[in-house]
């Protein structure tokens, strides 16, 4: 049986979106209390999320960085408040320490925008048994939106993804604990969004699951809560091209937009 994080990709997985931050793309500020943030968590749960991704740090485009220090500040108590629930906890950090101090708190899935390239992710992971998912961004947040360029977005997305994979399993993660996520809006513009959901099967060929995060990023409105059916259809799409884990803000809406076009598991 395939499975990521001890969970069956029998059935497509729904990753719910917990953003403990003042500034995130979406949602910045609304969960920021502790109890708030655990309040919604437990919401997500209940609208049928597989998994809950915590995350403290803001990576939307034009984000500034914050310490570590803070960061684990905001996302401790959260993380602590929902393992108990019995929750399958997601860490979405770029940090080491971060990572290591959450797995301790009880996530079991490390999801990094980074790619664990950064200073000691690689061996936190390593020295773990986290399931852990590898994201691909070109540039940093505060500047990967300038002028994203590519002459193969699909291939040059691809190449990274899986020279990622070979180093994490040369480093001793077993290949089965990882997932990739191409990396919406990190970095490419909507025709190279739409390039890649149009070609996702193609990173079938690295041989992990694939995680589709574009929950709110595409639409005409420029209130994100209004972008509803183009977040449903791109879902739909991306899951139709092999998607095996979704991200999403609006978890309930999701499974109900799948179900009606029976994909199992929604």
């Amino acid at each position: 049986m395939r499975s990521f994080a001890n969970l069956s990709l029998d059935h497509l997985l729904i990753m719910g979106i917990v953003n403990v931050t003042p500034d995130s793309f979406t949602d910045g500020g609304e969960f920021l209390d502790v109890a708030s943030a655990i309040d919604h968590g437990k919401k997500l749960l209940a609208d049928g999320a597989d998994i809950l991704d915590i995350g403290g740090e803001s990576t939307r485009p034009g984000a500034v960085p914050v310490s570590s220090k803070v960061e684990a500040g905001r996302v401790l108590p959260v993380i602590e408040g929902l393992a108990k629930t019995g929750a399958v906890i997601s860490i979405d950090t770029r940090h080491a320490d971060v990572m290591t101090r959450a797995l301790d708190a009880g996530a079991v899935i490390l999801n990094d925008v980074s790619a664990l390239e950064g200073e000691g992710s690689l061996a936190v992971a390593a020295k773990s048994d986290a399931a852990v998912v590898l994201m691909h961004m070109q540039g940093e947040p505060a500047t990967m939106m300038d002028n994203p360029t590519y002459k193969d977005v699909v291939g040059e997305v691809s190449r990274y993804l899986g020279t990622r994979i070979d180093t994490c399993v040369d480093a001793g993660i077993d290949k089965a604990r990882i997932a990739i996520d191409p990396g919406f809006g990190f970095g490419k513009t909507r025709d190279q969004n739409l390039k890649l959901i149009d070609n996702l099967d193609q990173f079938k060929e690295l041989g992990c699951p694939i995680l589709v995060g574009l929950s709110r990023k595409f639409g005409r409105h420029k209130k994100l809560h209004e972008r509803l059916p183009e977040s449903f259809a791109v879902a739909v799409k991306s899951v139709h091209n092999g998607a095996e884990i979704l991200r999403v803000h609006d978890v309930a809406e999701t499974r109900d937009a799948l179900s009606a076009l029976h994909v199992e598991g929604a």
